[in-house]
């Protein structure tokens, strides 16, 4: 008898075995990977597994844009951005407990994180949805605590431990008060953007309030009745969003060797691999980021974009720190001058883009700018 799953359709199915199945395929290939691999092969495998992850990442965005349908902001955004963040927090600390000295890659990831969300993601969104739109109303209030967060977190990760710190690496007695003020500040600032200031994180722009709020049933009971009378639909995108994102992280991870041997033949920074890396991690999240401006939605663009950042910096520090101390491992966060000036150059002028009350295609061409200051510095 066959047993059909409500909400699960033919293309999710193959979206599902193909992910796991190239995984799979990827692990049985790794003796031959690990030995020099001629140019052909290298260039095929990569090729492979770029092609396979923008499938699955096709049936990321499709589930996440349901939830959001159905759940509202910043609920639905919500979902997406802990499901990739907690699954990148994951491989970054096994990294880190795995063989050999990894003292920079938290520090890698995040900041590479940092500048494709603030300035590649959110540039795009603001050029494409400007220019379609012209002037996008977002919710100040929910951006402004977005923001606070970002220059608190990223303070505290990049910054401190360059001043205070023994060779850019926080001591164990400055590390245990640090992580229990990122964990902290962290974990409130969720307790209040899923309970009482929920409100503060919707949308705004009356040209797409009353289209967003549709199917969510927000003036039916909120949240809970939402729960209660979808349950079951919940519970099964959020599953097939998972079991579909986890194959998109896993394969950007085991893309790494190859990346840095192909990056290494052609002479380009091998921090170079790191960033393409953190896109195509974030990639389900940049489409719907890019599909939302472009329907006028700035708010959900906020919610995924600087969302998803403040869950990367307010998790992975805490967990780094953590298993730095119980592992006796060096974690270096500091960075370099010049990544700290293109940082804060990055946060200010998000605080000043996101001051006025419509954003604009000439914000987003600004923030554009920035990130390519940012490979030019990193290529160089």
């Amino acid at each position: 008898m066959r047993i059909r799953i409500p909400f699960l359709t033919a293309s999710d199915t193959v979206r599902i075995v193909l992910g796991w199945g190239a995984f799979g395929i990827l692990l049985l290939a790794h003796p031959l990977l690990a030995a020099p691999v001629p140019a052909p092969v290298l260039i095929m495998t990569l090729v492979g597994i770029v092609a396979v992850i923008l499938v699955c990442a096709f049936g990321v965005v499709k589930q996440a844009e349901a939830l959001a349908h159905r759940l509202g902001d910043p609920y639905g955004s919500l979902v997406l951005t802990l499901s990739i963040v907690l699954i990148e927090v994951v491989l970054i600390s096994a990294v880190m407990l795995g063989p050999g000295e990894h003292t920079t890659i938290a520090r890698d990831s995040v900041m590479a994180v940092s500048m494709i969300i603030l300035n590649l993601v959110i540039g795009l969104a603001l050029l494409v949805g400007g220019t379609r739109h012209r002037g996008m109303a977002h919710n100040r209030t929910g951006t402004s605590m977005y923001l606070v967060m970002l220059v608190v977190l990223a303070s505290l990760a990049f910054g401190l431990p360059a001043l205070i710190g023994r060779d850019g690496a926080y001591s164990t007695a400055q590390a245990i008060p640090v992580i229990v003020i990122t964990a902290g500040l962290y974990g409130y600032f969720l307790f209040r953007q899923m309970g009482a200031q929920a409100s503060d994180f919707t949308e705004v722009d009356p040209r797409v309030q009353s289209a967003a709020a549709t199917g969510t049933d927000a003036d039916a009971g909120g949240i809970r009745q939402i729960l209660r009378d979808h349950r079951t639909e919940v519970v099964v995108r959020v599953a097939l969003l998972v079991v579909t994102v986890v194959p998109i992280v896993l394969l950007s991870h085991d893309m790494a060797a190859l990346l840095d041997d192909g990056l290494g033949r052609l002479g380009a920074p091998v921090a170079l691999s790191g960033v393409l890396i953190a896109a195509i991690v974030f990639l389900p999240e940049s489409i719907t980021a890019i599909r939302a401006a472009l329907g006028g939605e700035i708010q959900r663009v906020i919610n995924l974009s600087h969302g998803a950042l403040v869950s990367t910096v307010g998790l992975t520090i805490p967990a780094v720190l953590v298993i730095g101390m119980l592992t006796g491992q060096t974690v270096v966060l500091a960075e370099t001058p010049a990544d700290l000036l293109l940082l804060g150059a990055t946060l200010l002028i998000s605080v000043t883009t996101f001051a006025a009350k419509r954003v604009t295609a000439i914000h987003g061409s600004a923030h554009l700018a920035l990130f390519a200051v940012y490979l030019i510095v990193l290529l160089g």
